[in-house]
């Protein structure tokens, strides 16, 4: 087995690596104010962004779910990682060589860990294939079926294409060549087992399946010979631990830049429909791979679009074959169009043609004008529920209305009801008086049926599953229950934190009761208890501000709030103000050296915005500010120790002016002390 990384290349890693470029792979940040950055939450479902990065000390938080952390632990949550695999996925992006305990380093194969290890294997298959397409005489039909299609040289080299060779030990071969082991390639889904290892793919058209950072972990296989055993036309990549079909959209590694800046995402049903749409200039294109456009797609899209509620509306545009199987495919999507923050729109083209043809037949411009001209997905809805109907009876009519009045009756936006009334109304050929009748009695039915649902784990109702009228709140908090289980989360047990933690020497110890810190929850009403945080903040986020011989005058009772003492003693234990000017991220060994269950209360404070002016110069808050905050904590024992000291003259009696003229210099002193203090402000 391997040894462990040496501690000083991870924290090696973890210098070098930028969380923001990091974080930006998965999620559209924008500006959260100075030195902040925020997006939709990778690890939970919102519509409002609660997810913060704080570039300047490498760490994140999520205010919504109350995760937190580093580069590393972000890598291990959004790519399902250990932590070795995540610090060597970020080495090999820096391209840094890693040294190990026991003895050196890993054994030979052992370096990149498993899951690297796998999608090198891909990496390798991929520029295989694609060697194969242009060299490989039995190539000839996946280059005349790309031609056909309007697909040259460079578009095949530009999105990877390449061929299987029909022999069925091609790949297998030049893999073990590279060092593989059979049990790599089987686990990479590349090869299967029989009597010995056979290539997975053979005699097919080959498209690399990358994830959103751009690696391949899978691969679509197209038919290419009548004699293929294997008759499906297309073959995907079983699932594997690299590759999970639910969470992968094809083309989006090279579509996510776009998507990004326009707030726009065009879905369409294939791989040449991607290649198409991308040639036309429809670089928003994705696809999904060998299954239906689903739930985690959803959550992906929305976070690089910034599918947010307080922003513009961004947009979703769906192309379906124009068959029974496309129009069943758009209704399923429009059943969990109420996961959008963002209006969808479904683009079909009147014979039928997919864009691919349509490229074909009409050139790059009538790609260009299928996207422009999408209707609404409510639209469309409306009209493929209503064709099942003969309008031409009464019978038909009223069917139609019944099937259709839910519909309305979901719209998000109410003030738009009347307007699609009176259109649906016109449809149909009914009065609009009729239809707003049907359209009021579903909504009563679904207010019923929401408040009679069993209640799910946010507490919210539940909604039938596809419902026109169903809602991302049926499945997720509002924005007030996430506030409070933000709340338990952080001042609570810690969770998502404590799988990694081995308990040690400092743990229950220094940091005090961590029961009764559980039960402390500040209290940021009380403008003492607001100062201690932000001294908090400031002391994490910008400690070059901040005198250490004066932070540590500040004892621990100063801190009204059991929570902020206990951040607090982790500081110090992490060698107070002092230690953060030495290297690495300065909050992680905060964290590090706090107790369980105040990790999740350091990781909010290191990236919450600080409530000060900042200098435009430097890009910190003003030193006024921080050096306000330091004399308030200081303050505070004063003011009290001052008040006491009054108050013990009071009971003395009159005739012990022994003890009278001893408090009376005590108080003298404290009084000093004090005004020297305040001095300090001016």
């Amino acid at each position: 087995m391997a040894g462990l990384i040496k501690a000083e290349d991870v924290a090696q890693v973890k210098e070098r690596s930028s969380i923001e470029d990091v974080v930006r792979e998965h999620v559209t940040l924008r500006s959260a104010g100075p030195g902040s950055l925020k997006g939709l939450c990778p690890f939970h479902d919102e519509k409002s962004p609660s997810f913060n990065v704080r570039p300047a000390t490498g760490a994140w938080h999520c205010f919504g779910c109350g995760e937190g952390g580093d580069v590393i632990s972000f890598v291990q949550r959004v790519e399902h990682l250990t932590f070795a695999e995540a610090v060597e996925r970020l080495a090999g992006k820096l391209g840094m060589e890693l040294r190990y305990e026991e003895g050196g380093g890993p054994r030979s194969g052992e370096g990149l860990g498993k899951r690297s290890r796998l999608v090198e294997a891909h990496r390798v298959a991929a520029e295989f294939y694609s060697a194969a397409l242009l060299n490989l005489p039995e190539a000839r039909p996946g280059r005349d079926f790309l031609r056909e299609r309007g697909f040259d040289r460079m578009a095949a080299d530009k999105f990877g294409v390449g061929f299987s060779p029909r022999g069925g030990e091609e790949l297998t071969k030049h893999l073990r060549d590279k060092g593989f082991s059979d049990d790599e390639i089987v686990a990479a889904g590349l090869a299967g087992r029989g009597r010995g290892l056979y290539d997975r793919f053979r005699g097919r058209l080959m498209w690399p399946i990358r994830d959103i950072t751009g690696d391949v972990v899978g691969f679509g296989a197209r038919r290419l010979f009548d004699d293929d055993r294997i008759e499906a036309k297309y073959l995907n990549t079983s699932e594997t631990t690299i590759y999970k079909k639910s969470f992968v959209l094809y083309g989006l590694d090279m579509a996510k830049k776009a998507i990004a800046k326009d707030r726009q995402a065009v879905v369409v049903e294939g791989y040449t429909d991607v290649m198409a749409c991308h040639l036309a200039g429809i670089e928003t294109a994705v696809a999904t791979c060998g299954t239906a456009f689903g739930l985690e797609h959803i959550k992906v899209l929305r976070r690089i679009m910034r599918d947010e509620n307080d922003l513009a509306p961004a947009k979703v545009v769906f192309t379906f074959d124009g068959d029974a199987a496309g129009q069943k495919a758009a209704m399923r999507a429009f059943g969990e169009d109420q996961r959008w923050a963002s209006q969808s729109f479904v683009a079909v083209e009147a014979s039928g043609k997919d864009p691919c043809e349509l490229r074909q037949a009409g050139g790059d411009a009538a790609i260009r004008a299928l996207i422009e001209d999408a209707v609404p997905m409510f639209e469309f809805a409306v009209r493929t529920t209503i064709a099942r109907f003969d309008l031409a009876n009464a019978e038909g009519r009223v069917r139609a209305l019944e099937a259709v009045a839910p519909i309305v009756a979901g719209i998000r936006d109410r003030s738009l009801r009347p307007e699609y009334t009176r259109t649906v109304a016109g449809w149909l050929g009914v009065e609009v008086e009729q239809v707003a009748s049907e359209v009021g009695r579903a909504t009563r039915m679904a207010a019923r049926a929401a408040s009679t649902a069993p209640a799910t784990a946010s507490g919210a109702p539940a909604t039938a599953t596809g419902s026109a009228t169903g809602s991302a709140t049926a499945t997720s908090p509002s924005a007030t229950d996430s506030r409070a289980h933000a709340i338990d989360t952080e001042y609570g047990s810690g969770q998502g934190h404590e799988q990694d933690h081995e308990p040690g020497p400092d743990d229950g110890g220094e940091h005090g009761d961590e029961h009764a810190f559980e039960m402390a929850r500040p209290d940021l009403r009380d403008p003492v208890v607001s100062a201690e945080r932000q001294l908090l903040q400031a002391a994490l986020q910008f400690p070059s501000l901040i005198d250490p011989a004066h932070f540590d005058a500040i004892a621990p009772e100063s801190f009204s709030a059991p929570a902020h003492r206990a951040v607090h003693d982790a500081i110090r234990a992490a060698g107070g103000i002092e230690a953060a000017s030495q290297p690495g991220h300065w909050a992680d060994r905060v964290s590090e050296a706090a107790a369980l269950t105040v990790r999740p209360l350091v990781s909010e404070l290191a990236v919450a915005s600080v409530p000060a002016r900042f200098d435009k110069a430097t890009g910190l808050p003003e030193p006024r500010y921080v050096n306000g905050l330091l004399i308030r904590m200081q303050e505070v024992p004063l003011i009290r120790q001052i008040g006491d000291a009054i108050s013990a003259m009071r009971r003395v009696p009159p005739d012990d002016t022994d003890a009278s003229r001893e408090l009376g210099v005590h108080l003298q002193e404290l009084q000093r002390e004090l005004a020297n203090l305040q001095s300090r402000q001016d």
